[in-house]
């Protein structure tokens, strides 16, 4: 990224940006999450793994306060979220890229990267977002769903990181993408990480994921049963295929 490429700000690496304890989640009366636990330090990349129905995208939901039936504790940069709406959440620095991307049909690409609110500084400007995706720069009057996949996935990844946000929670962001368009978005996620953004990455493909994080935490039946270090990962990767049942 260009020499004035803002660093994200952040708080002392010994100390989690972001703690979870023993956070319980429910969809109306199911029981869905069952005492997640695990925390990420400023600037790293971590990752959920887990079979499908495991909980990982719920547990994304509730640490950004759109699954409301929750208890427990969430820490992020020194404030519990738990009681705040996702509205205050975000405006702590928390953002969130979903699976389904939730680019807007009716608008173009310039206005649904345009669209989110400013919630802290730091953000980055449109130029830096263009330099990290040059393919939206030229897509800019197309209307966001006549994107392809990987482009769809770039614009919700941008339009986040004009807002602000230094936490980011990304999810699936390689579900359905050709190869090229998966490493570059890799190369995109290491980008980020080297300007110290912290980045949560829920993900099925572990090979994907040993390229990218820090470390991995696996997620079964809404609980966190294991942590793997990425340096420790050859080594137990047996467990792991076990755990993912590949």
């Amino acid at each position: 990224m260009a020499e004035a490429a803002l660093k994200v700000q952040g708080t002392d690496v010994a100390t989690p940006l972001l703690k979870v304890s023993n956070l319980e989640g429910w969809y109306g009366e199911s029981h869905v999450l069952h005492g997640i636990d695990f925390e990420v330090r400023p600037g790293e990349v971590v990752t959920l793994l887990g079979r499908n129905g495991a909980g990982k995208t719920t547990t994304m939901k509730a640490l950004m306060g759109i699954l409301t039936k929750r208890k427990g504790s969430v820490v992020f940069d020194g404030h519990e979220t738990i009681g705040l709406p996702a509205r205050a959440i975000a405006k702590l620095g928390m953002g969130y890229v979903p699976e389904e991307r939730g680019i807007f049909s009716s608008l173009s690409v310039e206005e649904n990267l345009m669209l989110p609110p400013r919630v802290k500084p730091g953000g980055l400007s449109l130029d830096q977002i263009f330099e990290l995706f040059p393919n939206i720069k030229e897509r800019l009057s197309s209307q966001g769903t006549k994107l392809s996949g990987g482009e769809q996935q770039m614009l919700a990844i941008g339009r986040i990181l004009r807002t602000g946000a230094n936490l980011l929670l990304l999810d699936e962001p390689t579900e359905g993408l050709a190869p090229v368009i998966v490493q570059q978005i890799g190369a995109t996620i290491a980008r980020l990480k080297a300007e110290g953004f912290t980045i949560v990455l829920v993900e099925q493909n572990f090979h994907f994921a040993s390229s990218v994080a820090d470390r991995h935490y696996v997620v079964e039946q809404g609980k966190v049963i294991d942590t793997i270090q990425n340096a420790e990962l050859e080594a137990n990767i047996d467990k792991l295929h076990a755990y993912l049942g590949v």
